[in-house]
């Protein structure tokens, strides 16, 4: 399964499309605002509004064998603790390789900010390399999880 932290998430049209060229499910999670889809494979989950309820929907479910697409890293390292793979809005994949190195940079940027007022504002702008280095990799990490399940032993009736 797919699940897309869909809050000012810019690729939801490419993850819906590469997702239904491959037949996997997908679920758009947000706190509202977003036009259903007709797709029968992608589920629209609204949440309660609330900080961070959409991130806890997601990381309760998501696991080995998902793929998780969200700019939120503390979601992020909840999510790749838990066994998914975790692609940014960039097409960054987070890895339990990197996610410790990314979370410590993110908390010390944050700490920087607060301690200087001046330093606000956010990081460059989405652009059209972004969107091709993540089409790129969501269709590696899609490619890469079915071979993963290809090579795991059935678990049907012994």
């Amino acid at each position: 399964m797919i699940y897309v932290d869909a809050d000012a998430c810019p690729v939801k049209a490419e993850v819906e499309k590469v997702g239904t060229r491959h037949g996997v499910r997908m679920f758009i999670v947000s706190n509202g605002g977003l036009r259903p889809s007709a797709n029968p494979l992608v589920e629209t989950v609204i949440v309660p509004d609330g900080p961070d309820v959409a991130d806890m929907w997601i990381a309760d479910r998501a696991g080995r064998g998902d793929l998780v697409i969200t700019g939120d890293i503390p979601l992020a390292a909840k999510c790749v603790e838990g066994g998914a793979r975790v692609l940014k809005h960039n097409g960054e994949a987070l890895t339990p390789a990197n996610i410790g190195n990314i979370l410590a940079t993110r908390d010390l940027m944050a700490d920087i900010r607060a301690a200087d007022p001046f330093r606000q504002g956010g990081g460059k702008a989405f652009s059209k390399a972004d969107r091709s280095r993540f089409l790129e990799a969501l269709e590696r990490e899609l490619r890469a999880i079915a071979r993963q399940q290809d090579a795991e032993p059935s678990k049907g009736p012994q």
